[in-house]
């Protein structure tokens, strides 16, 4: 008689979309994500390889990704007019940004106070 046992419930179910990494390049709009993804294409004639883009629109359920942070996307069903991908996780977090960082130099110095006043 043949096992008839169903795997078990910790694996992921096959998914039918590609899965692309990519940068977030705008996390203004709630849930919603917009991520730059780059490729490295050969041009015809010369033979020279050129970089190019896609802006793929990613949903983001918790708001979890911000400006910078490279993120795995996956292909989905078309969620609104412009969304088709869907955040799986969050591979690296860009460094935060804080006023400090913002100001860099400018917010640690000083103007020298013996100098001369010019009129």
């Amino acid at each position: 008689m043949a096992d008839t046992s169903v795997a078990p419930a910790t694996e992921t179910p096959a998914s039918n979309g590609r899965l692309v990494l990519g940068i977030v390049t705008s996390d203004k709009m709630n849930k919603t994500r917009r991520v730059e993804v780059q490729r490295l294409v050969r041009h015809a004639k010369y033979g020279k390889f050129i970089k190019k883009r896609t802006v793929c629109y990613t949903h983001d359920e918790t708001n979890e990704s911000h400006l910078g942070d490279t993120v795995e996307i996956q292909e989905s069903r078309p969620l609104s007019k412009n969304k088709r991908w869907t955040l799986v996780k969050i591979l690296t977090k860009a460094p935060s940004r804080t006023v400090a960082n913002l100001e860099g130099a400018v917010a640690g110095s000083q103007l020298p106070t013996d100098a001369p006043v010019s009129k």
